[in-house]
């Protein structure tokens, strides 16, 4: 039978689904059909109605529908209670995505009610006056414990709500497959997706059905399942899976033969024996799979983390293969995994080992260069070499051998052991041809040598420097071969030029190779990197070839150089920066500009241009072009000006910084004039003063010396003789004199005799004159004669200009009288007065004590006899030297044209003043 329902919502008009629905039918039936709403059934009255026909092809046409039923209500309000409101489908479970209607019912028209979700207010359609619906489309999961939806009545405290559990989507599984590893279990596994299971809801489950056999069993697992083969041997399978929940369920079917599902179990027992530097034996074993026991076995060498051999071993319980060409002291790992040999499916789980190869010499020289420079006129050769790799090492390197091998004196060696942390070493030589050799030693043994020769004759180490340019790939660097001897080429550089020790680098070149691009990951902007290629002879020497010059990148220089200002006139003044190193800069320098600004003038000199800082101020600019000028002479200026100037580099990057401008004044025009004038007088002044001040005593001794005290003076030693062992200092006492006078010493004056005609010279006075009494008998009318005294303490030259004079000798006395008028002791008492007086009257250097003697004696024959005329002066010598000579002793000296004929000592009596 066929029976077509129709349902109506509100009213029997409005018809809101129609749908057929098809069955057997017996005698006395009792059918059950079932619809689900959208709108909970609670939210508004539905009707029902159907009708049926014949739906059976042994029934011939025509085949009619019968007559409609009465309409059916359902009317769920009506067992609904009395509270205020409510609101529906509680506690509904839905697929995420799905189309929710939710409603409430008020007792109240007149209440305002406002429905929430989530904390968001929804707003919906009513359906009545009591009634409104909210549809809620592709609702989204949002928590495993549900969504929230409530609704009250504003102004009354009536709230409602409802929680609405949205599950996620139940997936068809994936990768559903079945395999078997001893023919006796069949293991099915799939991947099951999303999980849709929610708190107190029941989850999905798996059932698993093989269609041959008709079998079907729940699986325990959500994403595997076991299945036992059975004995007869089934050799085909059908499986369905099919996952299900509240909402709906999900299958999936595989078939396949179990002969191509076989799945062998991980190899075991997994061991390396016979282990050298390079080769190895691995051995395995395998699970027996039935009478199925051939098995491929994968054996994998692994290094690194990669796979470096693969073979491939068919065996039936127990594996072996031999490794060979490995590399020595190298770690590797054997992995071994298996598949079945006839039908492959999937390969087994993998077993795998490490070991670690016996170690050997190293294979390959080091790569070896050097630096020599001279110390104390000695030769310092630094060598380099770099460490071998693992794969050349072939073992851990425990130190490394230098020999250096005279090659002017052959029988000398030196050996040097080096520790292996090191990667050079310094060696001191001589003046002679040395040839080293470097070897790295393990365990095992030593490496090739590598050969470098030294001569003892530097030779021409310099060579002119060109410049390259940097790329973003290095430094292409390329040079011209001098010799068809050379086997090889070595380019040298410095990482870090500015570090020290440079960080030393090298790269070997082959002999038909005259080009090479250096990259490196340490260059930098603004630094200067310098190559210098060197070629190597068959002598295996290194000569100097070329030197190169170049930035990654050209950089603006950062500071200026400090300038010095000399040659200051009132027209010019020179600037030199003779102390700014260009080598330095993070450029090649190209020239400098040189900036001069002055308030006073506005043009710019010749030579100079207009340019505007980045002030916005103007000054003049003068470029230099060579940038091997350092100096630069301002000229055309006004004196007594301030100027401005500034002195920066530039390079094809840019300029130096245009910063501080130094300050200079130009003097006054003739300033410079009074400085050449003033200055020498000033120095010949203060020279003048400096050597007063050195020669300070000799000044004194000069111009004022001391009065020596007689008992001080060493006279006694230079005049004392077996002749005259009496002589000594005489003393006041011991003479009396007849005056003695502190007179001036007039200029150019002469000491003379009694009127002789000739001067008393020092030529006449080779000795000195003790005591001369010269004769005056009483009838004698000429001058009074005198006595002179040299004294040797002073400087015989300071008596030659000195003069003493006679006075007259006026008697006082009748010669009868015997004594002297004055007693030495009044004498020298009125000498002490009259000398002090005379010192404030006489200037200091300009007076000299004269002794002077006026003699009235009598010669023999005639003692009674008295000068009728009054003496006149006579010239006498200064006193130079006191004496006191015994009476009888004294004697003239022989002299020529002299009138004296004897010596006669004084009587007391006889002196007169």
């Amino acid at each position: 039978m066929l029976f077509q329902i129709q349902i109506s919502r509100m009213k029997t008009s409005n018809v809101i689904w129609v749908g057929n629905y098809s069955t057997v039918v017996k005698r006395d039936p009792v059918l059950h059909w079932s619809w689900k709403s959208e709108l909970p059934l609670e939210c508004a009255t539905h009707f029902v109605r159907m009708r049926s026909r014949v739906d059976d092809a042994k029934i011939p046409e025509p085949r009619f529908w019968s007559n409609w039923s009465s309409w059916k209500e359902a009317d769920a309000q009506k067992s609904l209670g009395r509270d205020p409101l409510f609101l529906f489908p509680k506690d509904k479970l839905v697929e995420e995505g799905s189309n929710v209607t939710i409603c409430y019912i008020s007792r109240n028209q007149q209440d305002n009610i406002s429905c929430y979700l989530e904390g968001q207010q929804i707003h919906g359609e009513q359906l009545d006056s009591n009634v409104s619906a909210f549809k809620l489309n592709k609702v989204s999961f949002i928590r495993k414990t549900g969504t929230n939806i409530f609704c009250k009545v504003d102004q009354k405290d009536v709230i409602k709500g409802i929680v609405l559990f949205v599950s996620k989507v139940l997936e068809e599984p994936k990768d559903f497959s079945c395999e078997t590893q001893d023919f006796k279990t069949l293991m099915c596994t799939w991947d099951p997706g999303t999980d849709t299971s929610l708190p107190k809801r029941s989850s999905q489950s798996y059932t698993l059905f093989e269609s041959f056999s008709g079998k079907k069993i729940l699986c325990e697992h959500k994403n595997s399942c076991n299945w036992q083969v059975d004995s007869d041997s089934q050799e085909m399978y059908n499986f369905t899976l099919m996952a299900e929940n509240a909402l709906g369920n999900r299958s999936v079917s595989v078939l396949f033969s179990l002969t191509h599902r076989v799945h062998p179990k991980t190899p075991y027992n997994l061991f390396l024996k016979n282990v050298s530097g390079t080769k190895a034996t691995v051995t395995w074993k395998v699970h027996p799979i039935g009478n199925y026991s051939t098995l491929l076995c994968q054996l994998d060498l692994l290094g690194e983390g990669n796979v470096i051999q693969q073979h491939n071993v068919s065996i039936k319980e127990n594996g072996e293969y031999l490794l060979s060409e490995l590399e020595p002291d190298t770690e590797y790992m054997a992995r071994v995994r298996c598949a079945d040999a006839n039908h492959f499916w999937k390969w087994s789980g993998s077993i795998s080992q490490k070991f670690v190869t016996a170690e050997a010499a190293p294979s390959e020289a080091l790569d070896v260069w050097r630096n020599v420079k001279s110390v104390s006129g000695h030769p310092t050769v630094t060598l380099f070499w770099k460490p071998l790799s693992k794969l050349h090492a072939n073992g851990k390197i425990l130190s490394y051998n230098v020999i250096v091998e005279n090659l002017d004196r052959p029988s000398r060696l030196e050996v040097h052991s080096v520790p292996a942390t090191a990667n050079g070493t310094e060696l001191t030589l001589d003046q002679y041809s040395y040839q080293i050799h470097v070897t790295a030693l393990n365990s095992a043994g030593p490496s090739p040598a590598s050969v470098i020769v030294v001569s003892g004759d530097p030779g021409n180490e310099e060579a002119e420097e060109e410049r390259i340019n940097g790329t973003e790939d290095g430094f292409s660097v390329s040079w011209k071969p001098q010799s068809r001897k050379a086997i090889g080429y070595v380019v040298e550089w410095c990482d870090h030029p500015q570090d020290l020790p440079c960080d030393l680098q090298w790269k070997n070149l082959s002999s038909n190779t005259t080009s090479t691009v250096i990259s490196s990951g340490a260059f930098r902007p603004g630094v200067r990197y310098n190559f210098r290629i060197y070629e190597i002879s068959t002598e295996r020497m290194a000569n100097l070839l070329e030197k190169k010059a170049g930035y990654l990148k050209e950089l603006a220089p950062s500071d200026n150089p400090q300038v010095v200002v000399s040659n200051l006139t009132s027209h010019s003044f020179t600037l030199s920066w003779k102390d700014y190193s260009t080598d330095s800069q993070p450029g090649f320098i190209q020239g400098y500009y040189v900036y001069l600004r002055s308030k006073a003038e506005k043009e710019c000199h010749p030579g100079f241009k207009k340019a505007t800082l980045s002030d916005k101020s103007a000054c003049c600019q003068h470029r230099i072009d060579n940038p091997e000028q350092k100096t630069f002479v301002m000229e055309n200026l006004q004196p007594e000006s301030v100027y401005e100037f500034l002195v920066t580099p530039y390079t094809s990057a840019g300029s130096g910084p245009v910063d501080t401008f130094t300050k200079v004044t130009t003097p006054d025009e003739y300033s410079h004039i009074l400085i050449r004038i003033i200055l020498p007088m000033i120095i010949c002044v203060l020279l003048i003063m400096i050597t007063c001040y050195l020669k300070s005593q000799w000044m004194k001794e000069k111009c004022y010396p001391d009065i020596p005290d007689p008992y001080k003076s060493n006279v006694l030693s230079l005049i004392k003789s077996k002749e005259n062992p009496h002589l000594t200092i005489m003393n006041v006492s011991d003479c009396v004199p007849d005056a003695i006078e502190v007179i001036h010493k007039p200029e150019g004056s002469k000491i003379q005799f009694l009127g002789a005609s000739k001067s008393l010279t020092e030529t006449e006075f080779t000795k000195p004159a003790y005591l001369y009494l010269l004769p005056a008998e009483k009838n004698y009318s000429g001058p009074g004669p005198c006595i002179c005294f040299e004294n040797l303490t002073y400087n015989e030259a300071a008596a030659d200009s000195g003069s003493c004079g006679h006075f007259p000798v006026t008697p006082q006395a009748p010669p009868s009288q015997p004594g002297p008028l004055t007693s030495p002791e009044n004498l020298l008492k009125a000498l002490e007065k009259n000398y002090m007086n005379s010192l404030g009257e006489i200037a200091a250097g300009e007076a000299s004590v004269n002794y002077v003697s006026q003699l009235a004696s009598q010669m023999s024959g005639d003692k009674d006899g008295l000068p009728t005329n009054p003496p006149e002066p006579v010239h006498c010598s200064e006193y130079k030297m006191q004496m006191a000579i015994p009476l009888g002793l004294a004697s003239p000296p022989p002299a020529e044209n002299s009138g004296l004929s004897s010596t006669t000592p004084l009587d007391q009596s006889e002196h007169y003043r």
